[in-house]
This record gives structure tokens, C-alpha cells and sequence, in this order.
């Protein structure tokens, strides 16, 4: 027969124990989860290199959009008629090459005050 302290060794081993949750039947779906995570990778690759040539064809519109406009403005610039005292006025006070001279006053349609004071500012 049981002693009142067998009893109560049962019971400190029953509780002191860690608890261990029951296992949990394993299933053969780690294949299936591979093959996810790599159709999951070759997705992502599909959609980054989407996006690199979208990004790559709007930057390409951009520049073209924008050599466009700069290759209008220069046919405005050169139908400016611009006088050639004025031309070297610009040139002997501020001291700048022709060009600059000549760019500053056909951005200004020829206004030899507006040309100098841009040109100082």
C-alpha cells in the first residue's frame, strides 16, 4: 500500500514537469512551400526588371522631351536680331567672351539694359 509521502511524490513530479504540447502530426507540404517561396523569388525578379524598363523608357521620353524644347528655344534665340555695338558694349564692360554677350542679349530680345543687368545680378 501507498504512504501519505509516495503520494505527494507523484503529484510534484506530475506538476513540476514542463509542459510539453503534443505533438503536432507533420505533413509532407515542406515541397509545397519551396516551390512557393521560389516561384515567390522568380515573381519578384519579373516585376523588378518590368519596372527598371518602364523607369528606363520614361527616362529615355523625358530626355528626348527635353532636347526637344532646348533645340526650339535656340531656333527662338537665333531669330533675335541683335546690333553689334550693343554686342561689343556688353562685351568691353563686363568683360565676357562673345558668346556670352550674344547669348545674354538674345535671351533678352535684344535689350541691352535687361541683357547687363541680368548679367550682373
Amino acid at each position: 500500500m501507498a504512504t501519505e509521502g509516495d503520494v505527494e511524490l507523484e503529484l510534484e513530479t506530475e506538476t513540476s514537469g514542463p509542459e510539453r504540447p503534443p505533438e503536432k502530426p507533420r505533413k509532407h507540404d515542406s515541397g509545397a512551400a519551396d516551390l512557393e517561396r521560389v516561384t515567390d523569388y522568380a515573381e519578384e525578379k519579373e516585376i523588378q526588371s518590368s519596372n527598371l524598363e518602364t523607369a528606363m523608357s520614361v527616362i529615355g521620353d523625358r530626355r528626348s522631351r527635353e532636347q526637344k524644347a532646348k533645340q526650339e528655344r535656340e531656333k527662338e534665340l537665333a531669330k533675335v536680331t541683335i546690333k553689334k555695338e550693343d554686342l561689343e558694349l556688353i562685351m568691353t564692360e563686363m568683360e565676357i567672351s562673345r558668346a556670352a554677350a550674344e547669348r545674354s542679349l538674345r535671351e533678352h530680345l535684344g535689350n541691352v539694359v535687361e541683357a547687363l543687368i541680368a548679367l550682373t545680378n
